[in-house]
């Protein structure tokens, strides 16, 4: 399976391009299309060395309010010794292109596209570009929701190319889920998978559920079913979606076509808003 993930890299377009777009923000959805991710609606952090950041999410009441999502950029040196400032968050980086070196607990893993790593909340931890030039990845982060009972899971950094993707039923492997933490690991309150769909293959029905979605295109284009509306999506585009939006696609080709996947799950819904 090809390792080939976009990444984007900023500039501006010129002063003779039309401003027609993909993006859109509605009550139930956003796309945020490769072509909005430029110098300009970068962020830096605090607490990071030569990083630029683009924010793809974060909680926002009213739509969806579990997670943030990044793509973050570190620059040749740069990097963090104290990532996360949230005692209680957790996070996975899922690397795209670029060198780096993560260190947990005083251990060093080397990182390159498609190492993955899970962070629990508490964790101490830090990341560098180690290349000649940027280190890019995604950063998912969640407030960890403990439970009586359980345990919180352990770090772990592993690889897309080092975990065979999973099959969906009936789909003669066409739809699969590459799946880094098991399904039924109850310890683990969010899941960040790769799926992958060969062209031609969908979705077909509409899925429909409480589980909030980050959906970052990795690889290859499709055309999505978003609540009411089919929109076109291609490798660096970003769908956001609330819970509950009716949700389905066909791959387009000529290639695969692969995102890397947000959701929250394996906890009670809370009876309270805000609680």
């Amino acid at each position: 399976m090809a390792q080939d993930y976009y990444t984007p890299r900023g500039g501006h377009p010129g002063q003779d391009q039309l401003l027609t777009g993909r993006a859109v923000f509605t009550e139930a959805y956003a796309v945020i299309p490769k072509g909005v991710m430029r110098d300009i609606v970068t962020s830096t952090l605090p607490g990071w060395r030569d990083t630029r950041a683009w924010i793809l999410a974060r909680p926002l009441s009213g739509f969806a309010e579990t997670f943030a999502q990044l793509i973050v950029e570190v620059a040749p040196g740069g990097g963090a010794d104290a990532p996360e400032p949230d005692p209680m968050g957790e996070g996975v980086v899922f690397v795209t292109s670029g060198a780096g070196r993560l260190s947990i607990s005083g251990a060093d893993h080397d990182l390159s596209p498609g190492s993955y790593a899970y962070l629990p909340p508490g964790t101490d931890w830090s990341i560098q570009a180690s290349g000649d030039g940027p280190l890019s990845f995604h950063w998912v982060r969640k407030a960890y929701e403990p439970v009586p009972g359980l345990d919180t899971p352990p770090a772990f950094v592993t690889s897309d190319k080092d975990v065979a993707p999973t099959p969906m039923p009936d789909t003669d492997g066409r739809w699969a889920t590459t799946r880094f933490v098991s399904p039924d690991d109850l310890r683990h309150d969010m899941h960040v998978n790769i799926v992958t769909f060969q062209p031609g293959a969908s979705i077909p029905f509409l899925e429909t559920h409480v589980m909030e979605h980050g959906l970052y295109v990795l690889e290859g284009k499709a055309v999505y079913r978003l609540n009411r509306d089919w929109v076109e999506v291609e490798a660096g585009d970003f769908m956001w979606l609330r819970a509950f939006c009716p949700q389905a696609c066909y791959a387009g080709g000529p290639g695969p076509f692969r995102y890397l996947l947000y959701k929250d799950v394996n906890r009670h819904p809370k009876l309270r808003l805000g609680g």
